[in-house]
């Protein structure tokens, strides 16, 4: 797969989320999207960033923007993580790996010295015409949320 760049289509897809919707990515042309892939529910970092994604959920929305999160992990264990952190921001379930793999960032990585594939913590800002207008690799959990949020006005209609 190519890698995806700036000013390219975002590739579109239709995930099921954990309030029982589906969301179809092309079904919100019109608006900026934030969308944050992260690795697993419920583990430490994972925790951290959808909280910091939820306490800045306002200043997202005043911005026009829409915010989901995106993890292989399923529909239930989504709910389930949701409600024991009091999460709002959508989380879409890819257990099939469709978004995660259309947006390239299913990789070799590496821990301890041991080689495995898997998801590359990374965020998108999707233009409101429906290419993407930014790519940011989570290198440090902490502030990524804040980051995106100072990134996203460049990118907005004036």
């Amino acid at each position: 797969m190519t890698a995806l760049t700036l000013g390219s289509k975002a590739p579109d897809f239709a995930l099921p989320a954990d309030d029982g919707s589906t969301f179809r990515l092309s079904a919100h042309k019109g608006k900026p999207i934030v969308l944050y892939f992260y690795p697993q529910d419920d583990t430490d970092g994972c925790t951290l960033e959808n909280q910091e994604f939820t306490a800045l959920l306002p200043q997202f929305h005043a911005l026009g923007a829409i915010v989901v999160g995106i993890s292989p992990d399923t529909v239930e264990s989504h709910c389930r993580f949701r409600d024991k952190f009091t999460l709002r921001a959508p989380l879409l379930a890819d257990p099939n790996l469709v978004a995660v793999k259309a947006y390239d960032i299913w990789q070799l990585k590496k821990l301890y010295g041991v080689e495995y594939m898997g998801l590359v913590r990374t965020s998108f800002i999707i233009l409101a015409n429906g290419t993407i207008g930014g790519i940011y690799r989570a290198t440090r959990i902490r502030n990524h949320a804040a980051k995106l949020l100072e990134e996203l006005p460049k990118f907005l209609v004036k």
